[in-house]
């Protein structure tokens, strides 16, 4: 079986497939049109982001038996067409739940803690004490949107805060000993701080909203480390600006390019996000450690090993 890896991984992916047998060519500068006239010659891809695989990509990718995303969205596949034609998808999410679920940690308690402005007060000579007091995590109830790897690791991770998770997901019957599930009118009621964890759809595309937010009961913190389309970047502006959002933990932006290098354009409200000392932006490292690349690019492996 050929393979061809579009992304640079962790070298132990065509270590370990080579020596299985398969055949791994590697292509990390070719366009999509010059992927395009050579696709057909693979049975297998392994991506992260960079070539988009659209319905007619897949329909020139004539001998294709799987598509691998190192990695744990889907949206750069058109996976409707992947299913028809029978491509096995694979992905990765267990690889970096944890480097995910560390981040959102981290991240909320530098901002409720002032942690990061009060440092750089003390660096610039500046000692405020009564102006960096903190906010506690303790007794409040932290809500997820989304519980599969990531919205699990992060509960996880939370179960010594003395915080009360609970979450929504589309799927039934999934509470467990770090998280109860809730309907999505009681976690707008009850949450003190909202996580985000789920993929990009049609249906979660601008999820958070100016209606979204409405309904929310409290004030509350807000951690994005999902998609950024998965909120409407205006709405989250208003809402910060209004009190109504007390800071926000942001590892994705709604104008990040779609393979996720940099940003695709400057805005007002991108500029307020910078600018606000309510929130906290990082350029899409959440699931970006030394150990999540190693993991990442084994379950991988192993995948392809179960199925091919």
């Amino acid at each position: 079986m050929k393979i061809l890896q579009l992304d640079q991984n962790h070298p132990l992916i065509s270590e370990q497939l080579t020596a299985k047998g398969f055949v791994v060519e590697e292509d990390y500068s070719s366009n999509y049109d010059e992927i395009l006239e050579k696709i057909a010659d693979y049975q297998g891809i392994i991506i992260r982001s960079r070539i988009p695989l659209d319905q007619n990509f897949l329909t020139k990718a004539s001998h294709l038996k799987f598509i691998a995303r190192v990695g744990a969205g889907m949206e750069n596949i058109d996976v409707a067409t992947a299913t028809k034609l029978g491509i096995k998808l694979i992905s990765s999410p267990e690889g970096n739940r944890d480097s995910v679920a560390e981040h959102v940690v981290g991240m909320l308690l530098i901002l409720m803690h002032r942690l990061f402005i009060a440092s750089n007060e003390v660096k610039n000579g500046i000692w405020k004490r009564e102006e960096n007091r903190g906010d506690e995590l303790l007794g409040k109830t932290f809500g997820i949107i989304g519980y599969g790897n990531m919205g699990k690791a992060v509960a996880k991770r939370l179960s010594g805060f003395g915080v009360e998770v609970i979450f929504y997901d589309i799927l039934p019957d999934l509470s467990d000993e770090f998280a109860t599930q809730v309907s999505l009118e009681e976690l707008q009621k009850r949450s003190d701080v909202l996580s985000l964890h789920i993929p990009l759809t049609s249906e979660t595309h601008y999820l958070i909203d100016e209606y979204f937010i409405s309904k929310m009961n409290k004030n509350f913190y807000f951690i994005n480390t999902a998609r950024g389309k998965n909120v409407k970047t205006k709405a989250l502006v208003e809402a910060i600006g209004a009190g109504k959002i007390l800071g926000a933990c942001l590892d994705v932006l709604e104008y990040e390019k779609s393979s996720f290098e940099n940003l695709e354009a400057e805005n007002q409200d991108l500029q307020f996000l910078l600018d606000s000392d309510k929130v906290i932006v990082t350029p899409h490292i959440a699931g970006w450690t030394s150990q999540s690349k190693i993991k990442l690019a084994q379950v991988i492996v192993d995948k392809i090993l179960t199925d091919f």
